[in-house]
């Protein structure tokens, strides 16, 4: 949320703390969230559409409405963070935070704020349930932001797991030995229609995986109203009536056009373990090389887990992806910030 190594300016004494307003605010979160990036390098880009999806549907793990707050300053929107919370694979409950200041009143203590005001709103919806479990705050730091590093590490937060983002450059390249599909399975055009069984088989593929998934109803709303459903380049393998595995592919046009990139992402890529280790994610993964290539882009990129434990990593290396960026899941006791 803060950045720069230069000396702060004075710190901001009338700064209001407000709730989220409804779809008003939600142009001043794209604005806030995309110079924020833009600021710190991070070749990401948040749309309005993918924006209004996430926040219309809530659940009991994000409401907009309960769960965003705006900072205002000198009369205008200057920063916002909103909170959710997921049950990890790892046994614990992490509330999550995410912010962004706008750049022109950073290092002005704004950030900080911001973070203090989301841990008491995350303590406030932790006490609403009894949970046996572990509880911890966290939030994503790219290895870019290092203002936001700084406040994480000032505030207590430890990096407990590493990602990288990767890339395949040219990748109007075919190649054979990216495509054989094990006998018995078949690619078949995925639609619409199949978007609940597709949700679902993903989210079982990395139930052994580190991490943790809101699996509300409000959550694949969200997903399936949002440009992360793509189904037209989705790459479904199919063993009769059961999918196998899926590399869930996107272009994001708004995010290209404003980064001048030719980028297609490989969003998910996933193989249900009764069918792991026959060499179904590489045959997909080609698959969709070609696919994205076909679809006029000059990069394939994704992101994986560090330690991901079924070897993704090697995986993609092998298929020609080379890691260029790096982020870490900060963490911290829900406890200490009592």
């Amino acid at each position: 949320m803060e950045t720069d190594a230069a000396a702060p300016a004075a710190e901001i004494r009338d700064l209001v703390l407000r709730p989220y307003a409804g779809e008003a605010d939600l142009s001043e979160i794209v604005r806030l969230s995309n110079a924020d990036l833009a600021h710190d390098g991070v070749r990401k880009v948040v749309t309005l559409d993918d924006l209004a999806a996430t926040f219309r549907h809530a659940s009991d793990s994000f409401d907009a409405a309960r769960d965003v707050l705006m900072a205002e300053a000198d009369g205008r929107v200057v920063g916002t963070v909103r909170v959710d919370w997921v049950d990890g694979t790892d046994g614990t409950r992490e509330h999550r935070s995410r912010g962004a200041v706008d750049s022109a009143y950073r290092r002005r203590g704004i950030g900080q704020r911001l973070l203090a005001a989301a841990e008491d709103l995350i303590r406030v919806n932790d006490s609403r349930h009894e949970v046996e479990r572990p509880r911890v705050i966290g939030m994503f730091v790219d290895e870019r932001q290092v203002g936001r590093s700084a406040l994480a590490a000032s505030e207590g937060y430890k990096a407990v797991r590493w990602f990288f983002e990767m890339e395949r450059p040219g990748i109007d390249v075919d190649r054979p030995d990216l495509l054989s599909l094990p006998e018995g399975l078949e690619v078949r055009p995925a639609s619409r229609d199949q978007a609940r069984a597709i949700w679902n088989a993903d989210h079982e593929a990395f139930q052994d995986h580190w991490g943790g998934w809101d699996m509300s109803e409000a959550s694949f709303l969200r997903w399936v109203e949002s440009s992360e459903y793509q189904p037209d380049l989705s790459v479904v393998a199919w063993d009769g009536s059961e999918i196998a595995g899926a590399v869930l592919n996107n272009i994001f046009a708004e995010e290209n056009d404003e980064l001048g990139l030719r980028r297609g992402w490989l969003e998910s890529v996933f193989t249900r373990r009764q069918w792991r280790g026959r060499g179904i994610a590489r045959a997909l993964i080609g698959r969709s090389i070609n696919l994205l290539a076909e679809s006029g882009m000059d990069t394939a990129a994704l992101g994986v887990d560090a330690d991901n434990p079924s070897g993704a990593l090697g995986l993609y290396e092998s298929c020609g992806f080379v890691v260029t960026e790096r982020g870490s899941e900060r963490r911290k006791s829900l406890e200490a910030t009592s």
